[in-house]
């Protein structure tokens, strides 16, 4: 006689789709030197944030016959308290050598077109008519550990974020009151992404990949004002002053 098959109340474990923003190390040469003394001066601007942080490693920028050495990045990184789980782009050689070490590859940011898209990329676009998609507003104070997500579209909060607590959006984030803890904007690589605060206390801002921690947030005459943060040149995250009046 068969076994029985097993009951869904006994089942050891369910499979469920989900969303994580995952920090990257964007790797634009290779020195186990270098590397470990600028991760270590990064860390600790910001240890609290940075503890058992879950990293992937960007090769995109590296030549194709560089031979970074992976099991180093991943004894340097865990050292510090990093956790590096996965890279991004990198030649053959580079994939094979880093899956090999224990890092599996998650795609690359440009994937390169197949060959049927390639052979129609001429082709008229249809016209797609613009959807709006109405800003999530959180009217409640955000606790530390929470993590509130904004998914194709912006962020309101009208209440308190405290420290430990995460705000995301592919669009841009507006806080109308103490912004103490992290802010991320434009997660998709939106880079005319902004994110506005009455108060920045914040221990980090992000928008499309680039960021200030609360160490040089600090350091800012800006600091506890009602301040705006973009991007100048899609790649220097700045902050102004913002009037409310």
């Amino acid at each position: 006689m068969s076994s029985p098959a097993p009951s869904k109340a006994s089942d050891c474990f369910r499979l469920k789709g989900s969303m994580f923003t995952l920090s990257m190390i964007e790797l634009m040469h290779y020195s186990a030197t270098e590397f470990s003394n600028q991760l270590s001066r990064t860390v600790n601007q910001a240890p609290r944030f940075f503890q058992q942080m879950p990293v992937v490693i960007s090769l995109e920028h590296l030549a194709n016959d560089s031979t970074p050495d992976f099991k180093e990045i991943i004894e340097i990184c865990r050292s510090l308290k990093v956790n590096p789980v996965g890279i991004r782009g990198g030649s053959d050689a580079m994939v094979e050598n880093a899956f090999t070490a224990g890092l599996p590859s998650m795609g690359s940011a440009t994937p390169s077109p197949s060959p049927q898209r390639a052979q129609t990329s001429n082709a008229q676009p249809a016209a797609v008519e613009p959807s709006l998609v109405p800003a999530r507003i959180v009217d409640r104070p955000v606790r530390s550990g929470q993590q509130i997500y904004a998914r194709n579209t912006s962020l309101i909060v009208l209440a308190p974020v405290s420290a430990g607590a995460e705000l995301l959006a592919d669009g841009d984030i507006h806080v109308y009151a103490p912004l103490r803890g992290r802010a991320l904007a434009g997660i998709n690589g939106n880079t005319q992404a902004r994110i506005f605060c009455n108060a920045l206390e914040a221990e980090l801002l992000s928008i499309a990949g680039q960021y200030k921690l609360s160490e040089d947030l600090q350091h800012s005459e800006l600091w506890k004002q009602s301040v705006q943060a973009m991007l100048e040149d899609e790649s220097k995250l700045q902050l102004s002053p913002l009037s409310l009046s």
